[in-house]
């Protein structure tokens, strides 16, 4: 184990930062991660305006807060501290939060989110901010101007690729930066493989330790590739929202074939006793075969929900496969089950 910043010397060798030492080696797997994005206009020297990692160290919780950023990462935190006590108000440039996600499953987030925050401004973007005595001044467009106690950026993350000396290398970037790798994680230096955040979306821990797995077992011999079907996606917000697959809107841009089945969790038992009826359990199916070609779910435990949906697209499920398998009673995951049932128009539960 060796601490410290190191650098490519070249396809087998690393240079460690303060050291004369160097380190040889015959593979390497680079897995250096992200940072999030500041633009430019919101790029001011202020410890009132922070990133998620600032976010995450408070020590108190601030009266007003503006949230720059209605993706999954401010949407978390923003409810996070709208929970705890802040007026958080979110600022988003697109006509709807959490933009690309499935719309049906957003529009129950809303309803939530907009009873925790303080006010939620859609079509809107930060023109400038200027940090004062008494807080940052920022100013949107439309035209406004607030002042808030703290500023949280969080319009996205872009990969740590900088000063690793990959121009040493073969190693290549695409126009966004990412390292390009082969479906084994590979890139264009034989042995050097690149994993996570830095080779590309989406960009989330489970696939990064996916990834991680297969580059290893590559090293020891293996033929295996990554080639996922679904990787899952969860904005861990209340309730949560979760989906794998394609959505909705997805399928309609690409011009695939597809129909759609929803189960509100108005008409689940377990939904009722919790109550927590505001859900909803959505399919996105081939027609013709049947076969699950995207799940979303919103709602409490979404998160843990969203893997059968995964499994089911996977192994290429069907609707039926789905609503022949039997669940508990009453749970949650029979929602899944009952979306199937929808397709087919013999839910029980559903006039």
């Amino acid at each position: 184990h060796i601490q410290g910043t190191a650098k490519l010397v070249d396809a087998n060798t690393l240079s460690i930062e303060g050291s004369e030492e160097t380190v040889r080696f015959k593979h390497a797997i680079l897995a250096t991660g992200s940072r999030p994005v500041v633009p430019g206009p919101l790029a001011i020297d202020s410890e009132n305006v922070m990133t998620s990692k600032e976010a995450l160290n408070l020590e108190n919780i601030p009266e007003t807060l503006l949230v720059v950023g209605g993706g999954y990462i401010g949407l978390e935190l923003g409810t996070v501290y709208g929970s705890l006590g802040s007026k958080v108000t979110v600022v988003e440039m697109q006509d709807g939060l959490l933009p690309g996600a499935d719309r049906d499953l957003v529009k129950v987030l809303s309803k939530n989110v907009n009873n925790i925050m303080h006010e939620v401004l859609l079509n809107t973007r930060v023109v400038e901010m200027v940090d004062t005595l008494r807080g940052v001044k920022v100013t949107l467009d439309p035209a406004r101007e607030e002042t808030f106690e703290k500023v949280l950026i969080s319009v996205g993350r872009r990969p740590n690729t900088e000063n690793l000396g990959l121009e040493n290398t073969k190693v290549q970037l695409d126009k966004l930066g990412f390292v390009v790798t082969d479906k084994q994680g590979r890139t264009d230096e034989p042995n050097i493989f690149a994993i996570g955040d830095i080779s590309g979306q989406p960009m989330l821990a489970h696939r990064a330790t996916h990834q991680g797995r297969l580059a290893a077992e590559v090293i020891h011999g293996s033929k295996a590739v990554f080639e996922p079907h679904a990787i899952p996606a969860v904005v861990f917000t209340d309730p949560e929202l979760a989906w794998a697959g394609i959505t909705e809107n997805e399928a309609k841009e690409q011009g695939i074939p597809h129909k759609v089945a929803r189960f509100p969790w108005a008409a689940s038992g377990r939904s009722l006793t919790l109550g927590r009826t505001d859900g909803l359990t959505k399919l996105v199916l081939d027609p013709e075969t049947e076969r699950i070609l995207g799940v979303g779910i919103v709602g409490p435990g979404a998160g843990e929900l969203i893997a059968e949906g995964t499994l089911a697209i996977e192994m290429a499920a069907t609707a039926e496969d789905l609503s022949l398998t039997i669940h508990a009673h009453p749970t949650l995951s029979e929602t899944v089950m009952e979306t199937a049932d929808v397709f087919f128009g013999t839910s029980t539960h559903l006039a």
